[in-house]
């Protein structure tokens, strides 16, 4: 069985349909990338399987259980983590003080500080910075931040957006390895992601979007060597 099971899915904006009846899974341990150009409806589908855009149709199964009218906030205790895209990051709040908000649907006290310090461990320049305003981080350490505050909700599935979006080429880099890393942990991982190749060059499998539609699936080195691939997503 699937962790994610996404089926027949529809979304609409106003009369505007920019999800088209899409279906995929993501099974546990992978990493998942979803490509595509922009306005493909990449984001919509994350927003919907983390409840914050309602669907009009299909059904969102995670771990067997049907969440496709479940709320974000619930979807946090069951083990969903979402790495929004842009970071949103909590500026006027210490960088300790945000990851303490990732934690909020946890009580016990020394799991919270053990996750703490996984954190940490995994981000160093956090700790460096753990008194720091959040809002005056650069770019690269903002995602991490916003990385860090979710693992500190103990997911088991977590759904990125965009996390290289405006970082420049070394912060990209690190971040992609933090990535690969967190997954080597044991946190499924479901990719958004405009740089398809750095994308495709970490995922197990990957669907490639366009205007709302899956146009292609597979093994994500097939299709980063699949000549419509190449040409619309991976040319320099």
């Amino acid at each position: 069985m699937a962790m994610l099971e996404v089926k027949n899915l529809e979304v609409f904006y106003g009369v505007i349909q920019a999800i088209k009846g899409i279906s995929f899974d993501v099974n546990q341990g992978e990493i998942i990338a979803l490509i595509g150009a922009n306005g493909a409806g990449k984001t919509t589908i994350l927003h919907t399987i983390t409840g914050l855009v309602p669907s009009k149709a299909g059904t969102i199964q995670y771990e067997g259980a049907d969440i496709t009218k479940v709320p974000g906030h619930k979807l946090v205790p069951m083990g969903i983590a979402h790495v929004p895209e842009g970071r949103r990051v909590f500026a006027q709040l210490s960088v300790l003080q945000n990851l303490k908000l990732g934690a909020f649907t946890r009580k016990d006290k020394a799991e919270i500080e053990s996750s703490l310090k996984m954190v940490y461990e995994r981000f160093p320049r956090l700790e460096e910075r753990k008194n720091q305003i959040a809002g005056t981080l650069s770019g690269g350490e903002q995602q991490m931040l916003a990385m860090g505050r979710a693992l500190m909700s103990h997911p088991r599935l977590m759904v990125m957006d965009e996390p290289s979006m405006g970082l420049s080429p070394i912060y990209v880099n690190e971040i992609f390895d933090i990535i690969q890393k967190i997954n080597k942990d044991g946190v499924t991982v479901l990719l958004v992601e405009q740089n398809a190749k750095k994308a495709l060059s970490i995922a197990n499998r990957a669907y490639v979007l366009e205007t709302g539609k899956i146009v292609l699936r597979g093994d994500a080195h097939e299709l980063m060597n699949n000549d419509q691939v190449k040409k619309a997503y991976l040319s320099e």
